[in-house]
């Protein structure tokens, strides 16, 4: 089998528990430093799959409260440097919402959704109110739980990668992203929404993760209404999520799904 793009072979031992097996070669994911700029100021510095930039630059912004839409940006340039990848975000100065280039530590590990904020301040910001032009339907986040695996490819190969994937009402995948870090993988999404020009009243997210709050509060960001996750949410995330009118779902056991309103 071919190597799958961001992902390199690595040699290992199998354990075997049965007869017959032997040594084989593994596909492990890539993670590499992705600095972002606005206007050649540096921001922040995620740790990230390389794969599907333009939409996690585009995502970050929106997610992030950088910028309000994905018309205020005037360019992205992706460019490889000696130790990383660098996106770098043209825009207006006037079109960055007060204080959003907020200071950080340049820093954020791809499991971490604070990015390096400098004060417990700006860990929690009111979310944005949403609303949906769906009823929710437990049947729906069930059916697009089943359907993940089928849109998580990298994962496939080396098993280490989250996916964020955007649902219609009933389910039906329409695109997903993949990354390392959850809340990437949300943030690419949310890119690809916008440069697709989604109607996010419409459609719910489904993530392969757990639900914590900075997950909910991107997910406000950029208007989804409605957020499944694989685990259930933490008491902060339910509670942030009802202050914008948000929805989250969680499996339940068997194959149930719990909707928490």
């Amino acid at each position: 089998m071919q190597p799958l793009a961001h992902s390199r072979p690595a040699e290992g031992t199998r354990f075997p528990v049965a007869a017959n097996q032997s040594d084989v070669v593994w596909l492990v994911a890539e993670e590499v430093p992705v600095a972002f700029e606005y206007n050649r100021r540096a921001h922040a510095v995620m740790m990230a799959t390389p794969a599907d930039l333009e939409d996690f630059a585009l995502g970050f912004s929106l997610c992030e409260g950088i910028l309000a839409s994905g018309d205020d940006v005037d360019e992205i340039r992706v460019r490889h440097a000696a130790d990383g990848i660098v996106l770098s975000i043209a825009c207006d100065p006037l079109k960055l919402l007060k204080g959003s280039l907020r200071q950080r530590s340049m820093e954020g590990r791809s499991g971490c959704g604070l990015c390096g904020v400098d004060s417990l301040a700006n860990v929690l910001r009111p979310p944005r109110p949403v609303t949906a032009s769906f009823a929710p339907d437990a049947g729906a986040v069930a059916a697009a739980f089943a359907r993940l695996p089928e849109h998580q490819p990298m994962n496939r190969a080396n098993r280490s990668l989250h996916a964020a994937a955007w649902c219609d009402p009933s389910g039906r995948i329409l695109l997903a992203r993949e990354d390392v870090g959850r809340h990437n993988a949300l943030d690419k999404l949310a890119g690809a929404l916008a440069a697709a020009g989604h109607d996010r009243s419409a459609g719910f997210a489904v993530l392969s993760s757990r639900c914590s709050f900075e997950l909910v509060q991107k997910a406000a960001a950029v208007g989804i209404p409605l957020l499944a996750t694989v685990s259930a949410p933490t008491g902060l995330a339910l509670t942030l999520a009802r202050s914008a009118g948000m929805v989250l779902a969680a499996r339940a056991p068997g194959d149930g799904v719990m909707l928490f309103r």
